[in-house]
């Protein structure tokens, strides 16, 4: 039995979508466990991109179960219509799971986000104003409507109009805005009880099964470790612990039973809206990384930020998620650049810190400290042998290998699915 986690080691957008394509061939079960349709990836398959937002990416296989756990939050619609372009690709969706602890992102959540976000003015998060934030907030306060919630009628109707009675104040006397009418929202929910209804599952208990089975078992996290509401660039950070502990609460098992933890980086770094980026390049250098590497975010189309690769919070992304091993995308992007930097540490009031900073201020203040390589002119999207890479690009990943003392075993060197290389791969 293999229990794999899968995440991002930066701020999202890794190319987790390849890599969990990769381990899902092989997976019994691919398992969601935070986050919800704010999170995008997109899987090449010959001529065709198929992005996904909500759905896990073990859905293109028929043999495996994909799993929707109880730490992610759903919208229902937004799932709906993933599903039906899934089926209109002749990809089947029938064994889809839904956690019934799973949490519903409900159409205040969403106009609320939009409001919040917009009275931030100058100081806004960046939030794809998917209702995210709002939803795990109504988790935490323990007013959260939940996917069982949907099968009682009485019990759904109940919850749906003492929390629109609650938010129509917050949308009337804060906001200025029309209250939402209730009965409005459960007439539009009724219409999605057929989804929850086939596919809500005691997603834990199966789960645990298939762990005693001997299962194949993929843990898919979504967004990446710098946006960990715990650990990340606070308060620049999405609402869920996206770091791998939470892959067993997220998911209702146990953390013994993870037994490999894989982090996900490209060979460069980006990010979408607000936050400090200190390896981030504002130049050309910034704008070759963005066309070449088609740097646009899969769910808003936001052009990301893109630089250097932080090794400092690279370090720090496996530290916090006692990360086993490092898979590298995107290595083809840095083709053709004449010099190539690593970011090594944070220079801050004259001394240089090679550790991940505590505080939130350093990463304002702080100016980064590079180690150049020289770069290579050839085409490496054809190679599958790490021997075969230009010199110079293996002097590079032996390099990242060094700092942050985990071996890296995949290299991704195209965006289709079958151009990567791997090393020591059992």
């Amino acid at each position: 039995m293999t229990a794999t986690v899968v995440l991002g080691a930066q701020w999202g957008d890794e190319g987790k979508g390849k890599v969990t394509d990769f381990f899902a061939s092989e997976a019994d079960y691919v398992v969601r466990f935070q986050g919800g349709n704010n999170a995008g990836h997109t899987i090449v398959v010959g001529d065709e991109k198929i992005a996904l937002s909500l759905t896990p990416s073990g859905v293109l296989y028929p043999d495996c179960v994909p799993v929707i756990g109880s730490g992610c939050v759903v919208d229902i619609g937004f799932l709906k219509n993933e599903l039906e372009m899934l089926n209109s690709k002749n990809v089947s969706t029938e064994k889809l799971a839904i956690s019934p602890n799973a949490h519903v992102i409900m159409p205040y959540h969403k106009l609320l986000d939009e409001l919040i976000e917009e009275s931030l003015g100058k100081n806004k998060i960046g939030t794809t104003k998917k209702g995210i934030g709002p939803c795990y907030a109504d988790k935490i306060q323990r007013s959260g409507i939940r996917i069982q919630d949907l099968l009682d009628d009485k019990i759904f109707e109940e919850k749906v109009r003492i929390n629109t009675e609650e938010k129509n104040k917050l949308l009337t006397k804060i906001y200025n805005r029309e209250p939402l009418d209730a009965d409005e929202i459960i007439n539009e929910f009724k219409s999605y009880k057929d989804i929850v209804t086939n596919h809500v599952k005691d997603t834990s208990l199966m789960i645990s099964k298939a762990i005693k089975e001997n299962k194949n078992i993929l843990f898919e996290g979504a967004q990446g470790t710098l946006l960990d509401i715990d650990h990340g660039t606070y308060p620049f950070v999405t609402s869920s612990n996206t770091s791998s502990g939470n892959a067993a609460i997220g998911s209702g098992v146990g953390p013994l039973s993870l037994n490999k933890i894989v982090g996900v980086t490209k060979a460069y770094i980006s990010r979408v809206g607000s936050g400090p980026f200190i390896t981030e390049q504002k130049n050309d250098i910034g704008d070759f990384l963005i066309e070449k590497g088609a740097e646009f975010g899969v769910v808003t189309g936001r052009r990301r930020r893109c630089g250097w690769l932080d090794l400092v919070s690279l370090k720090y992304s496996v530290r916090v998620n006692s990360l086993t091993e490092l898979f590298i995308t995107k290595l083809d992007v840095l083709s053709g650049l004449e010099e190539i930097k690593l970011g090594i540490g944070y220079r801050h009031n004259d001394e240089v810190i090679t550790d991940y900073p505590y505080q939130q201020n350093v990463f304002y203040d702080a100016d980064p400290v590079y180690d150049t390589f020289k770069g290579w002119s050839e085409d490496i999207t054809s190679i599958k042998n790490f021997d075969d890479l230009p010199l110079n690009a293996k002097k590079y990943i032996n390099a990242i290998e060094e700092f942050i003392e985990i071996p890296i075993t995949f290299i991704g060197v195209g965006p289709e699915r079958t151009q990567n290389i791997v090393i020591n791969n059992d």
